[in-house]
């Protein structure tokens, strides 16, 4: 199968996975939850496989996985390294946790806990605070290794048809295979630091912000091709 039919199935089954996180009732308490234990690891596995066909496919053709042709032209002008960039995690969390606190501002102030992504505690939020600053390290490294590759273009051109040309473009699998191992650390890492109701809203929101700008994408492209 080629990554191009991969990514179509993984994609649909990805919206069958966040109906079943909409779908899942609200615990009782925000602790004890292994059924939405489950459904969050189920996620994350999948995301986890969408990688490791990536990297697989990245060592057949390193280069057409950033031309990503199964993307519409807003999702690759939103790219870095061949994908999203890890510390996006970092403001949607900001926003859902903001958006939420706001809406039940009345329950905090009288002592309720809604357990949400409004609720999440002191040591939850410098844990991430922590982790965006280790992510904007990382991501600034992968960066850098980049823009090098990038300025050897002149010498990939010069190598012309001889064996360094796949040596070189190795080189780029290698900045790509780093990037990916990123975004999912910083997926699982995120996770690991919620409750699992937390957990769920987190993933949700992040498959919803991926639906919506495919969508948007999707809907520009056809407006473009029937001008």
């Amino acid at each position: 199968m080629s990554f191009h039919r991969f990514y179509a199935s993984w994609f649909d089954h990805l919206n069958h996975l966040v109906h079943q996180l909409t779908l899942a009732p609200k615990p009782t308490t925000p602790q004890d939850n292994p059924a939405l234990l489950q459904l969050v690891q189920k996620v994350i596995s999948h995301y986890s496989q969408y990688y490791r066909a990536k990297s697989v496919a990245a060592q057949n053709d390193a280069v057409s996985l950033f031309a990503a042709p199964w993307s519409s032209s807003l999702e690759r002008s939103l790219h870095w390294v061949a994908g999203w960039r890890p510390t996006i995690v970092f403001h949607l969390i900001y926003t859902e946790t903001s958006a939420r606190f706001e809406s039940h501002i009345a329950d905090i102030l009288h002592g309720v806990r809604t357990g949400d992504l409004g609720d999440l505690s002191t040591a939850q939020l410098h844990r991430v605070s922590e982790l965006q600053c280790e992510t904007v390290r990382e991501e600034n490294e992968i960066t850098r290794e980049l823009a090098k590759w990038q300025e050897g273009a002149v010498e990939l051109v010069e190598a012309g048809g001889d064996g360094n040309v796949e040596e070189k473009i190795g080189g780029l699998m290698s900045v790509l295979v780093k990037a990916d191992e990123l975004r999912m650390r910083t997926i699982w890492r995120v996770a690991e630091m919620l409750t699992p109701q937390q957990a769920v809203e987190f993933l949700i929101a992040a498959a919803e912000l991926q639906f919506g700008v495919r969508v948007l994408g999707l809907n520009h492209d056809n407006q473009r091709e029937n001008v």
